[in-house]
């Protein structure tokens, strides 16, 4: 029995988290160990979401959201955002196909038209041509930040106030949530960071505040779907009480 087999014989599908977020971390300092630049990684790191999501897929997750580019980011030398662009660019157009053969459906989040002209055309293209799609959907976060999210959301609320379409004593959670860039997407039950770093950096904070974390050693290329497998076995041996004791949980 492989390593797979024995993960997916192991895991309770009725108990599968709806949603799992991955931050993809390790790309650079992974081809510094090859020897190689730092783009090096960036391009195996295409495998490793090729091996996420359909990992996602073949057990039934619904959503993943991959930390694919942060607002941060862009502070990043010139070459290698470039080179990131250029590939981003190359995989959408590359894996349109393949992702509607396998019914999955691609969206995206963030400040989306910072991005490159050719990239956005090319992401809206595929995000357009996959929208009809019933499978997993994929979220790309780029040009992202959870701070940015938030103060953008905060702006938008304001100004339905400032307009007399909202009234300030009807602000609560789920009015914010409503105007967030995942307003359409559950929250992540379940976080995944790769490259033993031990922080969420700036990425779903409002999303995440009951997510269950899962902090991986390896770097991003090297993820296979038998590590998406075992952070959610893992997860699936874990008590969530939501503020609750563990009494009134297994009520």
């Amino acid at each position: 029995m492989t390593l797979k087999e024995e993960y997916l014989n192991k895991i309770d599908k009725t108990r599968l988290p709806k949603h799992i977020a991955i931050i993809m971390d390790g790309n650079g300092r992974w081809a510094k160990q090859q020897g190689k630049e730092r783009v090096y990684g960036h391009q195996h790191g295409v495998n490793a979401v090729r091996e996420a999501a359909e990992g996602a897929g073949e057990i039934g997750i619904k959503y993943l959201t991959l930390y694919a580019f942060s607002t941060e980011n862009w502070n990043r030398p010139k070459e290698e955002v470039d080179a990131l662009m250029e590939l981003l660019v190359k995989t959408i157009h590359a894996e349109t196909a393949t992702l509607n053969k396998s019914k999955v459906r691609l969206m995206a989040i963030g400040d989306l038209e910072s991005l490159p002209p050719n990239c956005y055309k090319e992401l809206l293209e595929a995000i357009n041509e996959t929208s009809q799609n019933n499978g997993l959907t994929l979220v790309l976060a780029l040009s992202y930040s959870s701070r940015w999210e938030i103060v953008n959301a905060a702006k938008k609320i304001a100004e339905q106030v400032k307009q007399g379409k909202l009234d300030v004593n009807d602000i609560n959670d789920k009015v914010f949530a409503a105007n967030l860039t995942t307003k359409n997407i559950p929250d992540p039950e379940l976080l995944i960071r790769t490259s033993g770093e031990l922080r969420i950096s700036n990425f779903l904070l409002w999303q995440c505040a009951y997510a269950e974390f899962c902090f991986l050693e390896k770097m991003w290329p090297e993820f296979k779907r038998e590590d998406l497998f075992s952070a959610i076995l893992d997860f699936q041996q874990r008590e969530r009480r939501f503020g609750k004791t563990s009494e009134q949980v297994k009520i």
